[in-house]
């Protein structure tokens, strides 16, 4: 589907500055993914996909904070080996597009599926990414498969506005998975 405004162009909602700082974002947040990818996580790539573009990081499995009964609690992994971060960007600025229903399909290399999870949106001290923590049989090659519906949000400027039409499916063939918990 191609009946989409051209992104990025100076409107009565968007002026060059503002287009250039949000530009700036992008490339800021794309440099702390590659900091993500190439210096913290076991694995993770990034790719484009139509209007977006596509991104995972595996780690070790984490503890992370969870809302119960009104607080907010640590909570260990319990049999979760992995966490899996995806990240989907907006190709034309590369900023973070919030607000997804982002789920993940992990697949052995055998084919077997072991699993499809819905990623929630996570607090990181510095790349907000739809994770969590999973199990799975061992270490090994797996494919990833990172799947969204369009965003739900409004979408301000009639001349640019029109984009996120559709979702998009990317699958990452001989994702590298080490196991393990923080």
């Amino acid at each position: 589907m191609n009946d989409r405004s051209p992104a990025m162009k100076p409107s009565e909602e968007a002026d060059r500055r503002g287009l250039e700082l949000g530009c700036r974002q992008g490339k800021a947040l794309g440099d702390t993914l590659e900091h993500m990818i190439g210096k913290i996580a076991e694995s993770g790539a990034e790719t484009r996909s139509d209007e977006y573009l596509v991104g995972y990081a595996v780690e070790e499995a984490e503890g992370m904070y969870h809302r119960k009964n009104g607080e907010l609690r640590w909570i260990e992994p319990d049999e979760e080996n992995v966490h899996i971060e995806a990240l989907v960007r907006d190709a034309a600025d590369g900023r973070f597009i919030p607000g997804l229903r982002v789920s993940v399909t992990v697949k052995a290399e055998s084919g077997e599926e072991i699993g499809t999870h819905e990623h929630p949106l996570l607090w990181h001290p510095y790349l907000y990414h739809y994770g969590r923590n999973w199990k799975v049989p061992g270490e090994g090659k797996y494919d990833l498969t990172i799947r969204f519906d369009a965003p739900d949000f409004p979408r301000h400027d009639k001349k640019n506005g029109k984009r996120f039409v559709d979702g998009a499916e990317v699958t990452f063939k001989g994702v590298e998975i080490k196991t393990g918990a923080k």
